[in-house]
């Protein structure tokens, strides 16, 4: 008779194991992993930023997120009180601040409509704690939380003893309540240098996310891999061992073309121009003629990326990149260039200015000062809009767009900074005679200063024109490989014929000596090739906003470009103030800041005399 029974039992027993081993089996030991190991997440270090001499730019230190969970401290209030002392000691905030969060709220749980107490799960103590903070934290904590547990643990062995009835509550040690995650912040060891070209980072639940510049730019390859690993929590020791053996993987590091000595020489004059000047803005590069390769990006105000109090709405867009504007004078020997290049015109051809004032199809062109005739030399040498028109006239408007085209206006630098502008260069549409005369000398085009960098290293060098590049080569820690970004720069072809560049060359020193437009650009002892600009600042119409619109009368650009040694150029520069207030004029604002930079680049470099300079009195020559 029980022989049925029993059968029956051990058919449900059966049943019921193949349902959990079968059936359910992947539930349960899902359930099995998630109770008894652990998951944790691990990443490598960011790649880090050098200049082209290996200088730390952007790197990383080392550090500790500290949280507790308050849930796991089953401390009485007292010894609650004395904890958030210690977290006040170290971490800064007001006692009050880590009492309220220390010590349970009141809250009406809105099921059943009864206060309960509720704890908090995670309060952030520290994000980037340094190693040495996190070890006196740690030692002066574990301190006080083992002379707790061991006078709760004395204080019960006493009331035992003496057969006391008042209960003791035991104390834990508080096991899962202090966290340290071992993590790494972005650190700017030059503070301010190079902060546009760099950009920041910012940090968002641990994770490193790039806001601007190269960090943004080139996050895919500076960015470190993040892998996962398990380990078993049965283990006294909680000794770790791989479950998932996945490589943990530094991100790149990055070597630009920048020059540190050559960065903080621009940035120092600079800061001096931006002091006395006191434009809206100033912003500046140099490269090498030879290669392309960019030695200096700077633009004032900046900001300090290590310090967020230094942002502002003024110094955090990268300008050399995100504004174009209309370049004025700086256009003209891109015009007249390729005209004599194209046989257009001859050095000896004159022009007639007009005694600066005069009427193309209805609309004034002016000059600044009342020229009569001038030869295309002369054109260059007194700045004269009349005479750079004249000469767009003859070239047609066919040939200009072509020669700006050749020039690369319109395109972007393709460094692969964000937000990068193309600018605005237009074919004029059918009937529109006015604007060959305007875009000629600068007006009517839009381009950003690194256009303008690029263009005039297509007039100081005899090999063509190189792209520019800012990253020299990017080293995968992983392997040791070096990948160059760019051996043998392209080069394209800007004048056909050199002796026209070289003319051209020879009209651009003359805008520094005596009877141009920018004497104060003329480095003592070396000849300089430059030109001038000063533009009107067009203010366009904006949906809901009131005031004129149109060319300002208030406000320019004042700008210059050139480079030096004219007929070996060792660099190549472009200055642009946006509205200054105490001249507008290029030749008067950024001529000077040309010299004092190329001044101290050159003798950095050691770089021969072109003709030895005369010593003024008083001062000894070098």
């Amino acid at each position: 008779m029980l022989i049925f029974p029993v059968m029956l039992l051990a058919i449900c027993v059966a049943g019921r194991f193949t349902w959990i081993q079968v059936v359910r089996h992947k539930y349960y030991s899902q359930k099995s992993t998630d109770r008894f190991n652990k998951n944790k997440e691990v990443s490598g270090i960011r790649g880090r930023i050098f200049d082209r001499n290996g200088f730390l730019l952007a790197g990383n230190n080392q550090c500790y997120t500290i949280v507790c969970d308050p849930y796991n401290l089953s401390f009485p209030p007292t010894e609650r009180l004395h904890v958030a002392r210690i977290f006040a000691k170290y971490f800064g905030k007001p006692l009050k601040y880590y009492t309220k969060r220390l010590f349970p709220k009141r809250k009406r749980n809105r099921k059943t409509g009864k206060f309960e107490d509720v704890y908090l799960r995670y309060i952030l103590l520290e994000r980037w704690a340094s190693p040495e903070l996190k070890d006196r934290f740690h030692k002066e904590i574990s301190q006080y939380f083992d002379s707790v547990v061991k006078k709760n643990r004395e204080a019960r062995k006493l009331a035992e003893k003496q057969k006391d009835k008042k209960v003791i509550k035991k104390i834990k040690y508080p096991n899962g309540f202090l966290n340290y995650k071992e993590t790494s912040y972005r650190v700017y060891p030059k503070h301010r240098l190079a902060a546009n070209i760099l950009g920041f980072i910012n940090v968002d639940k641990g994770k490193h996310i790039p806001q601007s510049g190269l960090e943004q730019s080139l996050n895919r390859q500076m960015a470190p891999q993040t892998n996962s690993y398990s380990y078993d929590l049965r283990d006294g020791n909680k000794s770790r061992y791989d479950l998932q053996k996945n490589v943990i993987r530094n991100g790149s590091d990055v070597y630009l073309t920048i020059s540190e000595p050559i960065q903080a020489i621009l940035e120092e004059e600079l800061d001096f121009a931006y002091k006395q000047s006191r434009p809206d803005v100033i912003y500046a590069a140099i490269a090498d003629p030879a290669t392309g390769e960019i030695l200096a990006l700077a633009q004032r105000p900046t900001f300090d990326p290590n310090d967020r109090s230094t942002f502002s709405a003024a110094s955090f867009r990268n300008r050399l990149i995100e504004d174009t504007y209309e370049p004025g004078s700086l256009m003209k020997p891109i015009t007249v260039g390729k005209a004599l290049d194209w046989n257009i015109i001859n050095p000896e051809d004159e022009f007639d200015c007009e005694n600066g004032k005069w009427y193309y199809l209805g609309r004034p062109i002016s000059d600044s000062h009342n020229y009569g005739n001038l030869t295309v030399g002369g054109v260059i040498q007194k700045s004269s809009n009349i005479g750079t028109a004249k000469i767009a006239l003859k070239m047609g408007i066919d040939k200009l767009m072509t020669a700006f085209k050749t020039f690369r206006f319109g395109e972007t630098s393709r460094l692969g900074f964000p937000g990068e502008q193309k600018g605005k260069v237009t074919y004029p549409g059918k009937g529109d005679g006015i604007s060959i005369t305007r875009y000629s000398y600068g007006y009517g085009v839009r381009i950003s200063a690194l256009q303008m960098l690029r263009a005039y290293i297509g007039l100081a060098s005899p090999d063509g024109m190189p792209d520019l590049r800012l990253i020299k080569r990017i080293s995968d820690p992983a392997t040791g490989r070096k990948e160059d970004s760019s051996p043998t720069p392209a080069k394209r072809k800007i004048f056909e014929n050199e002796t026209a560049r070289k003319q051209l060359v020879d009209m651009m020193i003359s805008v520094i000596q005596p009877g141009g437009t920018s004497t104060h650009a003329a480095v003592p002892g070396y000849y300089v090739a430059g030109k001038t600009g000063t533009s009107r600042k067009y203010k366009a119409a904006v949906k809901g906003q009131r005031g004129p619109v149109g060319y300002s009368t208030k406000e320019y650009f004042a700008s210059f470009a050139g480079f030096v040694p004219a007929h070996k150029p060792r660099l190549v520069m472009v200055l642009t103030f946006d509205n200054p207030k105490t001249s507008i004029y290029g030749g008067t604002i950024a001529g000077p800041v040309f010299r004092r930079t190329a001044e101290r680049i050159l003798r950095y470099w050691n770089v021969p005399y072109d003709y030895t300079p005369e010593t003024p009195k008083g001062k000894k020559n070098r």
